[in-house]
């Protein structure tokens, strides 16, 4: 996502429209002592994951190609002119000359195989981490897949299919669909309750338009979170960030709820939106915003909003395991920073290209943020704020989460 936008394509192809960590995936007590805890971190450019340590020095351990079936994706997508009209517009769009086939990943419970969100493929994947192949491949309603979440008991995964308004929930180890559900335009993040009964989906609308002014926002499309019982995956209600923005007089920020989650107990939401250096606090039971953090800006950084990747200024936050620190990525104002969840006060602005993501290493001692604009992965300490190391990953890393492999696992020959 933070790269520069380019557009003209969209407009050719007229009707053509692209459009919180959720926990680690866990392992039985019998399974734990076979397994080993690392980082998949999702190169979007290069179509590769990079395994690293999940805590300390972050060492890379491995790498995965994740489009071993290129040349068969590529042959189906080159003889469907529709779809080559959506493979086209990625590219030169959010992808600023790059396909997108990395977006979001999880491993299964038994650290067997990796599943993988490919945007630009339009679909998600299963991959065997002992051989490198293709165990399931599940294609998304519509041209583009995105943002995943797993569930607590690792069985099942929620993917967005962003052009079709659709949240698809597959079963993790075959690949079929357990149900699905409508939501706003363009869905974007997705969270698992920690009980697992339910869903969070958070609409962005279309990002991808030079319409950025507050007075032309209603050209943005239907923003909500929806909430679905993750059983049934029927509607339980539907937040409108609007109406609680006006409410507190911010009449002019963007309802377009990005990256966001649960404090421990999960009474309040943080959430960042389209535009905004800072973010908010939401109680779930009074269905209020509480607080408004704003953070500093980068006197370098435009304010003008159509120079904003994708309406994003800031995009990613994560929050320490004990609930009292929140970390946040600046994505356009190039910095991360760890946030007192008490006082809202901000630590050291820490140096970071285009960061794009952030989410919470093994031991939770520390937030690691992926530098889109460096290709490296940064960890900050949540005690002091201060940046520990960095480690080179491939092109454009995005989402970065918690997983398992093998004790033993090396990469796939292939």
């Amino acid at each position: 996502m933070p790269v520069p936008r380019t557009r003209h394509l969209w407009a050719m192809a007229a009707a053509v429209v692209l459009t919180v960590t959720a926990p680690a995936t866990t392992a039985s007590a019998a399974d734990a002592a076979a397994l080993r805890e690392v980082l998949f971190v999702a190169n979007n450019w290069d179509g590769t994951a990079d395994v690293i340590k999940s805590s300390g020095d972050l060492a890379k351990i491995g790498r995965i190609n994740v489009i071993p079936d290129k040349d068969a994706r590529m042959a189906a997508i080159n003889a469907d002119p529709i779809k080559w009209i959506y493979f086209m517009a990625i590219r030169n769009s959010v992808g600023e000359g790059h396909d997108q086939f990395a977006d979001d990943m999880y491993s299964t419970p038994d650290g067997k195989s990796v599943v993988v969100s490919r945007p630009s493929f339009a679909d998600v994947v299963s991959i065997d981490l002992a051989t490198g192949s293709i165990n399931w491949r599940f294609p998304v309603s519509g041209y583009r897949a995105d943002h995943m979440a797993v569930s607590p008991d690792g069985t099942r995964v929620a993917v967005s299919a962003s052009t079709a308004n659709t949240v698809h929930v597959l079963n993790i180890d075959t690949g079929k669909q357990l149900g699905s559900f409508a939501t706003g335009d363009k869905p974007h993040e997705n969270i698992f309750t920690k009980d697992g009964k339910y869903i969070w989906n958070m609409a962005i609308g279309d990002v991808n338009t030079d319409s950025d002014a507050p007075w032309l926002d209603w050209t943005k499309g239907d923003r909500h979170i929806t909430v679905v019982d993750a059983t049934t995956y029927k509607q339980v209600k539907t937040i409108d960030m609007r109406d609680k923005l006006n409410a507190i007089g911010l009449t002019d920020y963007s309802d377009a709820v990005r990256p966001a989650v649960f404090s421990p107990d999960e009474s309040k939401l943080y959430f960042q939106v389209s535009f905004f250096n800072g973010f908010f606090e939401y109680d779930v039971a009074t269905d209020k915003i509480t607080r408004t953090k704003t953070l500093p800006k980068n006197p370098a950084t435009s304010d003008d909003r159509t120079t904003m990747v994708n309406d994003s200024r800031h995009h990613g936050i994560s929050m320490s395991p004990d609930g009292s620190k929140l970390c946040v990525a600046g994505t356009m104002d190039d910095y991360a920073t760890v946030v007192n969840r008490t006082t809202l006060q901000e630590g050291p602005l820490v140096p970071a290209s285009k960061p794009y993501w952030a989410t919470v290493s093994g031991d939770g001692k520390s937030c690691v943020v992926s530098e889109s604009g460096a290709d490296q992965v940064t960890a900050i300490d949540f005690a002091t704020g201060q940046k520990t190391v960095s480690v080179p990953v491939g092109d454009h890393p995005q989402r970065v989460r918690l997983g398992h492999v093998a004790a033993d696992w090396t990469s796939p020959s292939s």
